[in-house]
């Protein structure tokens, strides 16, 4: 008699919170110790001048206004950009707005122009937004699309069926989207909320040209007026202590809810609302928006372009400044995605107090200026690598230190969407880790690690106060010829800039567009 043979036993599907491996926890280590560093020469500085001498840094009645100042800018810009970003959101992807696709190439626009470009403009054109709703509204303006993507693609990915069985149990259509589509926007709306507030603490260019101080502005001073400043570094403390609230608000709002799914959901689209009567005023409302966005920039490059008086300009060192900008942005966009991955993987995969401070510590070094940064790897690199000083590698290396929670932004919402329990059948089947990891994640990452690079490039693209500090000699980008023009007031000869680093902000900004309309922001449908 013939006795079947055994079958083989199949590996046990885990949960996407086992134990991480420790080469991850080493890799996301040491990422995170590189975003540190900035924050580590901070501190070692203030400890060094002793606990009376910060003190009485601290003391004076000018950080006491720059406090108000910053508190006030950050708590304005904040609620105007996610107020903005989530109603044109909702607007968008969940009424019938007549034209949605122009709508929201027209909404995602403003990403493409730079925060002291926009404020150039506004300036050149009325001297009235020299204040503190100057600065809300400018800054405001800039950044309220980093809100915007993430919400549109959130709701793209939602499935209607889950507000129409809450409307079928008696709820109300604005019952059903506070109760059942809110709280599955909450952490696309934390996320771009941190993002704006990040960007805000660290806002130099713009607040410098709308003459409205913060510790942003005043550290540039003070290191301005000496480089090794005790000041500035401690100004830069009280900053990093910001950003430690902001982190820890964002960890409270976003919650702890599970929001990736195996299936597709419902194979259709969501009835739209009907606006009915406020479809008019709506549309008022959001061509005042655009026409404040985009018009007056728009209207003010157009008007020094053609009626400036030195429009004249050097075609080479225009040409310079573009290929140097677009390969530094490149480059340091494929350095931080490729660091993101790592510490996305730990937190999410492997959720526990070791990941959660991994992650935050990569956002720390956003909220410094970028002239606390690259001071701080200045004195590394010269007491370390003295060869390394004022080379590409330390210049690329303070873009990945700046704008890494972009690509983390991204590339978690990616992985968030991607079940863990379908790399745990991949490997059930004989696959190992890795090649689960880039048969069956990567490719639902994808979407995630373009927008991230996306972000970073159009970061990097506009980056200064770094760049000017950490640059080769030789080494321009259109960010700094721009400033060199525009801090002399030569509006006209610092127009082709502004427009170049508009032009090369665009098709990363297009992408980003495509990718929130396809749902794929913040990360794949699985």
């Amino acid at each position: 008699m013939t006795t079947a043979p055994e079958a083989t036993p199949a590996r046990p599907l885990r949960s996407g919170t086992t134990r991480p491996p420790w080469p991850l926890v080493v890799l996301g280590a040491v990422i995170a110790c590189g975003a540190l560093v900035p924050i580590g020469y901070v501190v070692w500085y203030a400890v060094d001048l002793g606990p009376s001498a910060t003190w009485e840094l601290l003391a004076r009645p000018r950080v006491a206004e720059l406090l108000r100042n910053t508190v006030g800018l950050l708590l304005g810009v904040v609620t105007i950009s996610t107020v903005l970003g989530t109603a044109t959101a909702w607007l968008v992807e969940s009424t019938d707005l007549p034209g949605k696709l122009g709508w929201h190439a027209l909404l995602v626009a403003p990403l493409a122009v730079p925060a002291f470009v926009n404020s150039y403009a506004w300036i050149s054109t009325t001297s009235s937004v020299q204040s503190y709703l100057g600065a809300v509204t400018v800054v405001s303006l800039s950044y309220y699309p980093l809100v915007y993507l993430p919400v549109v693609a959130t709701l793209r990915g939602l499935d209607p069926a889950l507000v129409e069985s809450a409307q079928a149990l008696g709820l109300s259509r604005w019952q059903a989207f506070r109760r059942v589509t809110l709280p599955l926007l909450r952490s696309a709306v934390a996320g771009g909320a941190l993002l704006v507030g990040l960007h805000t603490l660290a806002e130099f260019g713009a607040l410098q040209m709308l003459r409205f101080p913060t510790f942003t502005t005043a550290i540039y001073d003070q290191y301005r007026s000496a480089f090794n400043s005790a000041p500035g570094t401690v100004l830069a403390g009280v900053l990093v202590s910001s950003c430690l609230v902001l982190l820890a608000l964002e960890v409270v709002v976003r919650g702890r809810g599970p929001v990736a799914r195996v299936g597709a959901g419902s194979a259709r689209d969501a009835v739209p609302v009907d606006l009915g009567r406020s479809t008019v005023p709506v549309l008022a409302g959001l061509t005042g928006l655009v026409v404040l966005a985009l018009g007056v920039p728009g209207y003010a490059l157009v008007h020094w372009l053609v009626v400036g008086s030195s429009r004249a300009f050097p075609v080479d060192q225009v040409a310079h400044a573009a290929v140097s900008t677009m390969s530094l942005a490149a480059l340091a966009a494929a350095v931080t995605v490729v660091a993101a991955v790592p510490v996305c993987w730990l937190v999410v995969r492997h959720p526990s107090p070791v990941s959660l401070v991994v992650e935050r510590a990569t956002y720390s070094a956003h909220a410094l200026p970028g002239i606390v940064v690259a001071l701080a790897l200045v004195a590394v690199s010269i007491r370390v690598v003295p060869a390394l000083y004022q080379t590409m590698p330390v210049l690329v290396l303070a873009y990945a230190t700046l704008f890494l929670p972009r690509a983390i932004v991204s590339v978690r919402a990616s992985l968030e969407q991607a079940p863990p329990v379908l790399s745990d059948v991949a490997r059930s089947l004989g696959l190992h880790p890795l090649q689960a990891m880039a048969r069956v994640t990567l490719p639902l990452l994808r979407p995630g690690l373009g927008a991230g690079a996306a972000l970073v490039f159009l970061a990097v693209s506009t980056e200064l106060t770094a760049t000017l500090l950490l640059a080769p000699t030789g080494t321009t980008t259109l960010a700094t010829e721009f400033w060199s023009a525009s801090s002399s007031a030569r509006y006209a000869a610092a127009a082709p800039y502004a427009l170049l680093l508009v032009a090369v902000s665009v098709p990363a900004t297009i992408f980003l567009g495509m990718q929130a309309r396809r749902g794929l922001v913040r990360g794949g449908e699985a």
